[in-house]
């Protein structure tokens, strides 16, 4: 994963000005005045070229200087020193730039693996539920924040879960981990969601014991949906809950409120569940802190469910979290956390056949 090329315009500054001054030179002898910029080529090249090509230029700079023909050719011995020393310094910086950017190439794709290992990218179905993702990390550089979403089928149906870690970035990812490990093997064990919020908050309880000011938490819902597509069980635990898409309405989903996980579930009032009647075509949209909480130039809220509603006409359901963010970044709405969205569409088993 190589960062980004610079511009076109600094590659081609060096050979343009090798040629434009050289050229000018030789047309007349009243631009050899012009003959100082020929010094800034092999540090431009620098920037965008290997040590080779700022060799080739550092020499094509040399030449123009004793050429007679670009009226040139009367430097000083100090003053070709000079160039030939900042030639020569210029392809050794190269040299050392292209290592350096070898190894950030090579550490880059190291940890895009990883991080990809962590939240590998969703199927366009799992058992009878088509999904779409979308994730944007609020740091730069990284695939991976404090958001998760998972979809897994098992005995006990199609099971998805969204959540969101305290804090973001890097130092968020571990915690991730745990939770997705967490609810990938509730997942497939345990009988109710109930069952699998309290093996995602007792997990993050033997975590917090290594953490310094013991507050390790996390939002999360957790979605199972019938096995003829007709109803979706949804546990809330402190995290913003399901929008659900009816043809052209939007409307949030009422969960009854759960404490986030991580701060004791088993010793508490653990989180209701609550069932959803869908209808042909009807779709959830998952959503976390980011798109909720973003804020526009007064300080308000992205209206989400009033947005769905006027995007969801205008795309199938795998563009909607792309056109939200499109919508997001057109109405100048500032994002100040991670962004993950997720489009679940149910379908009846027959339907597939």
């Amino acid at each position: 994963m190589r960062g980004a090329p610079p511009p076109v315009w600094v590659r081609v500054l060096p050979v343009v000005l090798l040629v434009g001054v050289s050229s000018a030179t030789a047309v007349t002898p009243h631009a050899r005045d012009l003959g100082f910029l020929l010094g800034a080529i092999p540090p431009l090249a620098v920037l965008s070229y290997g040590p080779l090509a700022t060799a080739v230029l550092g020499s094509g700079v040399v030449a123009a200087l004793n050429v007679p023909a670009t009226h040139l050719n009367r430097p000083g011995n100090t003053d070709l020193l000079t160039i030939v020393f900042v030639a020569a310094l210029s392809v050794f910086v190269s040299y050392v730039r292209s290592r350096r950017d070898a190894q950030l190439d090579a550490e880059r794709a190291i940890g895009e693996a990883v991080q990809r290992a962590v939240m590998p990218l969703l199927p366009q179905r799992v058992g009878s539920v088509e999904c779409t993702g979308f994730y944007r990390a609020a740091q730069d550089g990284t695939l991976v924040g404090g958001d998760f979403f998972d979809v897994r089928d098992g005995p006990y149906g199609v099971r998805a879960v969204m959540g969101d870690v305290r804090g973001h970035g890097l130092s968020a990812v571990a915690t991730v981990v745990s939770l997705l490990g967490a609810f990938r093997e509730a997942a497939l064990d345990e009988p109710d969601l109930e069952s699998v919020a309290a093996r995602m908050d007792r997990r993050l309880a033997v975590d917090s014991a290594g953490v310094p000011d013991g507050e390790l938490f996390a939002t999360g819902v957790l979605l199972e949906f019938s096995a003829d597509g007709r109803t979706v069980r949804v546990v809330g635990c402190g995290h913003p809950a399901p929008v659900l898409l009816h043809e052209e309405h939007a409307l949030e989903v009422t969960v009854a409120p759960g404490p986030p996980l991580g701060l004791g579930l088993l010793g508490a009032e653990p989180p209701k569940e609550i069932t959803v009647a869908l209808g042909p075509g009807d779709r959830l949209f998952l959503a976390s802190d980011g798109v909720w909480e973003a804020r526009d130039d007064s300080d308000v809220f992205y209206p989400l469910p009033a947005r769905l509603a006027a995007l969801s006409g205008t795309g199938p359901a795998t563009d909607l979290p792309g056109l939200v963010w499109q919508d997001l970044v057109r109405l100048r709405y500032e994002v100040r956390d991670d962004v993950s969205m997720l489009v679940l569409a149910p379908g009846s088993p027959d339907a597939l056949n």
